[in-house]
């Protein structure tokens, strides 16, 4: 389990380094390009935070999600071996 967890970590890590990167990147070329206004390169800037928090709510609310669905999943689980064990002990007192 521990293994797991450094592992996510390195791959958040990567990945994270990777988002910086790029926005390095995306913001030094609009910083160099000269033929685009700078009102244009703030609409384009703020285009692009926008997006980003849309792709983090959305993987956020997607993870959400999953683990609810695991959660009910793992509560149905429980209830029928719950069950199947009433079952099998009131079985055995016959």
């Amino acid at each position: 389990m521990e293994n797991l967890k450094s592992d996510n970590a390195l791959i958040m890590f990567f990945n994270g380094a990777a988002v910086v990167v790029a926005y390095g990147m995306l913001g030094l070329s609009l910083y160099l390009t000269d033929e685009v206004p700078l009102s244009t390169k703030g609409y384009w800037g703020i285009g692009i935070l926008l997006l980003t928090l849309a792709l983090v709510n959305f993987v956020k609310y997607r993870f959400d999600d999953r683990i609810s669905e695991d959660r009910i999943m793992r509560l149905e689980q429980a209830k029928n071996e719950k069950l199947l064990s009433d079952y099998v002990s009131s079985e055995k007192d016959i």
